[in-house]
């Protein structure tokens, strides 16, 4: 091998590495092999209004062009989704979730700190799911800020808006509708608010979350179903 060729070989290596970094920097994306791409669902999911500046977010017109190229993709042969969110926007968190769940390539996701309120459904959208013993998931009803109008048609939007939330959670889990109801309106977890906290095990015991595991675990399911897939 020539000094030149050498040279530029290391300076492709070096293009490389500094546009992986750059990628984990903007969007926290990255080719794990070239077989896996890792997608993270981090801070708040944003939607149609831009949170403050200082706010860690995950935006959904970044997220959904990027599963629409990762399905186009013959490179990429599954994607592993890191959770640690704590909600935001709830159509866009749907969005991200029906995406997810319409890829016809093997997907594992690990919750880690916590997948909280519209992060639930983000969380069970993928093939399996995983989460660490001190991840947690938080139920609650839906919520909105700004101005809400005092009529009977704001209180039945709400509830439309709850029952495809619900309605995709039973769909992708072994949860019962009933049950998630239950948990959704409890009074005697939260201090003033509704709902419920799932650590780790209890978000597998109600059938939210599969299996309780770290990346390890979570990589060499995603292997194995990329290699029962082909």
């Amino acid at each position: 091998m020539t000094g030149d060729t050498k040279r530029q070989e290391n300076e492709k290596c070096r293009e490389a590495e500094d546009g992986q970094r750059e990628a984990i920097r903007e969007t926290g994306e990255v080719a794990l092999s070239h077989r896996i791409h890792l997608l993270s669902v981090i801070g708040e999911i944003e939607g149609h209004e831009c949170l403050s500046a200082n706010s860690k977010t995950t935006k959904y017109e970044h997220v959904l062009p990027k599963l629409a190229a990762i399905e186009d993709s013959p490179d990429i042969d599954g994607l592993l989704i890191l959770l640690n969110t704590v909600g935001g926007d709830v159509e866009a968190g749907l969005a991200i979730a029906e995406m997810i769940a319409s890829l016809s390539k093997p997907t594992v996701s690990l919750v880690l700190g916590g997948s909280h309120s519209i992060g639930v459904p983000i969380a069970v959208s993928t093939d399996y799911s995983f989460i660490v013993k001190t991840g947690t998931m938080v139920i609650h009803p839906v919520r909105m800020n700004g101005t809400v109008i005092g009529a009977p048609q704001t209180y039945d939007y709400f509830k439309q808006m709850q029952d495809r939330i619900l309605g995709f959670i039973t769909e992708h889990s072994r949860a019962a509708r009933s049950r998630l109801e239950e948990l959704m309106l409890d009074t005697g977890i939260l201090t003033k608010d509704l709902g419920t906290i799932l650590v780790g095990e209890d978000a597998v015991k109600e059938g939210l979350i599969d299996a309780v595991g770290g990346i390890s675990d979570a990589l060499r399911k995603l292997n194995r179903m990329i290699e029962k897939r082909k």
